[in-house]
Order: C-alpha cells, then sequence, then structure tokens
C-alpha cells in the first residue's frame, strides 16, 4: 500500500449487521477504493492470498479462528496486510497493539472515528508500536485503560516486559506492557527518551536535574534518582547539552 494513496479494505465480522454497517460507512469514504466483506475468518485467509487487498478491518470475537488468531496468521505473511481491529470488546487493547495494529476501534462504530482510522492506514501503514498518537493502552486488574507516553516519566525493564512509570508512586503509578525495553527504546527515541541504562530508559522532558558524585552519574525524575551507566554518562550529558543549547 502506498502512502497516501486510496485503499482497497476486507472488512471481516461474523454478525451480518455490524458486517454491511461498517462496509456502508468505508464505502463512503473517498480514501476507500474498495470494500470486500467475509463473515469468516477462513474466508478471509482465502481472499487476501488471492492479493488486491492493502488493509483489514477486522471483528475479534468470532467462531472458530478469532480476529486474533487471525491477526497472528497474518503477522507471518511476507507482506503482512495493516489491520484495524473494530470490536466491541475493549479489554482485548493490549493484545491487538502487540499485533501491531494500526487502530482499535469500539463499536458501535462511529463515522468520524472510523474516518480517522482509514487516515492512519492511508497517511501512515502500519503502526510502528504501540502509541502512534501518543495513548498507550495499559491493563491493570482486568480493565484497559490509555496513558498518554508524554506523562511516562520513565520505562524500566522486566525481562521481555516494560513498566512505564508516570509519577512518583512506583507502585500505583506504574504500568506493565508486553514491549521489550529496547522496542520502545526505538520506537520512542523521536519523542525524547533515551537509554540511561541497560534497564532503563528516560524522558528527558521529565529529567529535573543530572548530579555527578565521584565520576557516577544521576538524574533526578519526579523526585526519583536514577542511576545513568558509564557507558551512557557522556552521551546523555551532551545529549542534554545540546537539547538546552540556545
Amino acid at each position: 500500500m502506498e502512502r497516501g494513496g486510496a485503499v482497497k479494505v476486507l472488512v471481516v465480522d461474523d454478525e451480518r449487521p455490524a458486517l454491511d454497517e461498517l462496509a456502508w460507512l468505508l464505502e463512503r469514504d473517498p480514501r476507500v477504493d474498495g470494500v470486500r466483506t467475509t463473515d469468516s475468518a477462513t474466508e478471509a485467509l482465502r481472499i487476501l492470498h488471492e492479493g488486491g487487498i492493502d488493509a483489514v478491518f477486522l471483528d475479534i470475537q468470532m467462531p472458530g479462528l478469532t480476529g486474533l488468531d487471525l491477526a497472528q496468521v497474518l503477522s507471518r505473511f511476507k507482506e503482512p496486510p495493516p489491520i484495524v481491529f473494530v470490536t466491541a470488546h475493549e479489554e482485548h487493547a493490549i493484545n491487538a497493539f502487540d499485533l501491531r495494529a494500526v487502530d482499535y476501534v469500539l463499536k458501535p462504530v462511529r463515522e468520524e472515528r472510523l474516518a480517522e482510522a482509514v487516515r492512519r492506514l492511508v497517511e501512515g501503514g502500519v503502526r510502528p508500536g504501540p502509541d502512534t498518537d501518543d495513548q498507550i493502552p495499559v491493563e491493570r486488574g482486568g480493565v484497559t485503560r490509555f496513558v498518554r507516553r508524554a506523562d511516562v516519566r520513565y520505562v524500566e525493564a522486566q525481562g521481555d516486559y516494560a513498566r512505564l512509570h508516570t509519577g512518583p508512586d512506583r507502585g500505583r503509578d506504574s504500568h506493565l506492557v508486553r514491549t521489550p525495553l529496547a522496542a520502545l527504546e526505538e520506537q520512542w527515541g523521536p519523542a525524547g527518551f533515551v537509554r540511561i541504562h541497560r534497564s532503563l530508559l528516560v524522558n528527558l522532558a521529565h529529567v529535573s536535574e543530572v548530579r555527578m558524585d565521584e565520576g557516577r552519574c544521576t538524574v533526578l525524575v519526579d523526585g526519583v534518582p536514577l542511576q545513568v551507566s558509564r557507558r551512557h554518562t557522556r552521551q546523555l550529558r551532551d545529549l542534554l547539552t545540546r537539547r538546552n543549547r540556545p
């Protein structure tokens, strides 16, 4: 799919009224060049193997092969089609973004919200991570909510997961996401996040102080001291100097 071009889409939903409504709304969008529909994930695979589809609008809760199952299969394609999940179930947001979904639209679908999803498809293609529009889905106690990336002070590695710290209370103001720290470093670098330690990524906008003590560097974020490794100390100081230079 060429950036900025019109798109041919496939809509997959096992509920016929929802399928017809979504197809009708998409056909009204001048950036959509054609709409095919199916109520079966298995049939969707056959259509996609035929080619000619630029993106998929996909329900999650379907009998047999679910939308998440289908997305897993599509992720193994040589050129996976961008996916927009359209569902009534908010709790699947984290899994959806783990699969690099372009967007996650909740039912009942509003035409202006769907238009935004099409815009992301046409202008951006596949999302580089879970936060293209600065909203990160996080889960706590079975409830999914969204955190602004700008509110993340620093990120702490926890194996294949990362803990996002959004305030001074490390227990209450933190959220675990299923994304490795290395992936977030690559995705969030342009937004001002830098690695200061093998297990820490810090948002420079929230660094209030840099301390040097006997050759060891520490940054202060929301009153929390964070150790900077020797390997990253010079890089961090040079970066802060460039950012603060008139």
